[in-house]
């Protein structure tokens, strides 16, 4: 795989991470409302070579109608370290939005489905798509990023809300 396409592999699983803390519980309408903190998980990549643990920490901010969800997420292991921001949209149930990798100056498309307690979704990059999958249960979140074929096959993270 060559490096544009496994920076893009990494973004976009970390956007993913990121858009984890979307399914959170509703407070008003949408499930970004009362999102804004600061989050921290744990997790694993599978690789083509192995796995390797990663830290993640991100900080986001909910418009105060909790309709869009500007996020910070910064994730680093062994082998990898990315830094992304993202701009979410939610609109009856839909999902759309885009985010960027700041040192490697990559950006793509997010689209999906979100209720209070599921988002299912799908991410994409030049040469690169992901489906996601993540549940909530109170202040925790577990998320599933699956990419078949690529080098990085899966991510598996568990957030929670930092301070509780």
């Amino acid at each position: 795989m060559n490096a544009m396409k496994s920076a893009a592999v990494a973004i976009t699983l970390g956007a993913f991470l990121g858009l984890a803390i979307a399914a959170a519980p509703a407070q008003a309408q949408s499930p970004f409302a009362g999102l804004t903190g600061s989050w921290t998980g744990n997790g694993k990549i599978t690789t083509t070579s192995g796995s390797e643990r990663i830290r993640c920490r991100g900080t986001y901010r909910a418009s105060e109608v909790g309709s869009t969800l500007a996020l910070r997420l910064r994730c680093a292991g062994d082998s990898y370290k990315f830094e992304i921001a993202s701009d979410i949209n939610y609109d009856g149930g839909n999902i759309s939005g885009s985010w960027s990798e700041i040192t490697r100056q990559v950006h793509g498309s997010i689209s999906g489905r979100a209720t209070a307690t599921h988002i299912t979704a799908q991410t994409s990059a030049v040469g690169f798509n992901a489906a996601v999958s993540i549940s909530t249960r109170g202040n925790s979140q577990s998320v599933v990023i699956r990419s078949p074929g690529s080098e990085i096959s899966e991510v598996s993270v568990s957030m929670a809300r930092a301070g509780r």
